[in-house]
């Protein structure tokens, strides 16, 4: 605790690493020194040593993984605030303040209201069973086993031939069918194809079992910790909810299931694994299933970190370029079986927030300020389904149409070390003077030119572009927050080092990070987010998204 510790006695002071000089120097006719402006503004003033400092804090385990919502991330929240303050930045959250909030639902199981009988046979919620997050009080109720139950019209697959699931309990081995691949799930939900839980909720099933994995029995106090003391957290409600609860059943409730019947348990688990399903059948109908579920729910706060840099022009300062990061991860589990319990996203998404940081620094101590402002901005929850950018850019703190262009930067710390071009996960990471870039084309024409010829003018990175097409397989345009401006009209850039080994592991950690290569990265966004502050027109959008986001 002692970073954590002493951050909070003394946030208000802060040893950040000192700017580099912002003026180049060169030799005049009488071999005086003259100093001149940088061509694109102070970007000495971002050094791989600050960047290091600052995410040393960023990426600690005293900030328990940045989960949204969480201390951690509050902290991060603070701690970036505490340094904009310094800088001078203004505030751009919520009434003067660097914070914008935004409210989550956040429900947890009543473990002691939670239970489940069958016939006198009494289970107990977090020992024999878990459950989703849905208030349900379910009658005596007859069971079916519905093997797979899957639906998949495209590969002529059915669990539910010779069944019928309404106003029973439907219990699934789980896993796909044989055959069958996620790649299948084609088409409409419900219609096309259906999961469990779906076709149940659909045909009037009162609720669904399923047997547990080894992977989730080995993880079972952890699950249950999410449960009882973390909770399921929701932004916005999803379109489509499986109203009925589905239980996660362990050997001793699955074993009183099948007790007595023509197939027992140990025989549908191990065909299940095979993906040799046992064909559906009902069991005896003496046997009844009641169930309660209780879910307590409140509602909590999370934030985005908003500040700006006014610009220096009388009427160009009512513009924005913004830049952002998400500043989230995944969080902690303390009964995790890895030995580390601790997600510390110093890539995912620490780079970015570091990087946000530094650049706000540069820019803020610069003798020169820029003739647009610049709007700092860290999105919270990006990791849970891009919530924060997608409430910023529907509740903006500044005209959304004043905002010509946005810079998103969300994983930049990594690159190829020796060795790892014959490594399956890492052979694509780019190289030291490499970076992955997506979206400076797709909108405006104008941004792909302003982004390119700053880069030949400054450092000359190679951009690749290997994922810039909205139809990737890998679909990195729809997986971070610029997304959420690009659907608003605003023409983005995002910056990658793509996926990786340590991508959502909890060995992505700072020892990892290359902060030489880092430092060339965060420079060349500095010069073009510079070059756009002082250009006489915005970027022009001469291809705008379509409503599927093409």
């Amino acid at each position: 605790m002692k970073k954590l510790l002493a951050f909070i006695l003394v946030l208000f002071i802060f040893s950040s690493v000192p700017s580099q000089a912002v003026f180049a120097q060169s030799k005049s006719k009488n071999n005086k020194v003259a100093t001149v402006a940088p061509k694109f503004g102070n970007t000495d003033g971002i050094t791989a040593a600050q960047l290091k400092n600052y995410l040393e804090f960023i990426a600690s385990d005293e900030l328990e993984g940045r989960d949204t919502p969480s201390r951690g991330l509050d902290i991060a929240a603070l701690y970036i605030a505490e340094h904009l303050k310094s800088w001078g930045i203004k505030p751009a959250g919520d009434n003067g303040t660097y914070f914008q909030k935004f409210p989550l639902k956040r429900s947890l199981i009543d473990a002691n209201n939670t239970k489940l009988s069958l016939n006198n046979l009494s289970f107990t919620f977090g020992e024999d069973f878990l459950t989703t997050y849905t208030n349900s009080s379910v009658p005596a109720s007859n069971i079916v086993y519905a093997g797979h139950g899957w639906v998949i019209k495209s590969k002529n697959i059915n669990a539910y031939q010779g069944i019928d699931v309404k106003d029973k309990i439907v219990v699934v081995a789980g896993g796909l069918p044989k055959g069958a691949t996620f790649n299948d799930l084609q088409g409409k939900m419900g219609e096309d194809w259906s999961s469990p839980g779906i076709y149940a909720n659909a045909n009037g099933a009162r609720a669904v079992i399923t047997m547990a994995s080894f992977g989730g029995l080995a993880n079972w106090k952890g699950n249950r910790w999410n449960q009882t003391e973390k909770g399921d957290i929701e932004f916005k409600t999803p379109s489509f909810q499986v109203k009925i609860p589905t239980i996660t059943a362990t050997p001793r409730l699955i074993n009183a299931l099948f007790q007595g019947e023509k197939t027992n348990a140990a025989t549908i688990f191990t065909r299940g694994i095979m993906q040799d399903f046992v064909e559906s059948f009902d069991l005896n109908p003496n046997k009844k299933i009641s169930l309660n579920v209780s879910v307590k729910t409140d509602t909590v706060y999370t934030q985005n970190v908003v500040g700006i840099l006014e610009g220096s022009d009388a009427v160009l300062k009512n513009e924005y370029v913004a830049v952002g990061a998400h500043y989230d991860h995944v969080g902690m589990n303390p009964f995790s079986f890895n030995e580390d319990k601790i997600w510390n996203g110093a890539d995912d998404d620490g780079s970015g927030t570091v990087a946000v940081m530094a650049m706000a620094e540069a820019f803020a101590k610069g003798t020169q300020k820029p003739k647009r402002s610049i709007m700092f901005i860290w999105h919270a929850g990006e990791e849970k389904g891009l919530w924060g950018s997608e409430y910023f850019t529907d509740n903006p703190t500044v005209p959304i149409g004043s905002i010509i262009t946005q810079l998103n930067i969300d994983m930049i710390g990594r690159y190829q070390n020796p060795g790892d071009e014959n490594h399956p996960q890492n052979k694509a990471l780019p190289k030291p003077n490499e970076i992955f870039l997506i979206g400076s084309k797709l909108m405006s024409t104008e941004l792909g030119e302003v982004s390119e010829a700053t880069n030949k003018a400054f450092l000359n990175l190679s951009f690749n572009y290997k994922y810039d097409d909205p139809n990737d397989p890998e679909q990195f345009f729809y997986r971070s927050d610029h997304f959420n401006y690009a659907r608003k009209g605003i023409p983005i850039i995002f910056y990658m080092d793509g996926s990786h080994a340590d991508y959502h592991q909890v060995s992505d950690s700072i020892e990892k990070i290359n902060f030489e290569a880092m430092e060339k990265v965060v420079r060349t966004i500095f010069a073009t987010g510079w070059e756009l502050a002082n250009r006489p027109t915005r970027p022009k959008v001469d291809k705008p998204l379509k409503p599927d986001g093409n």
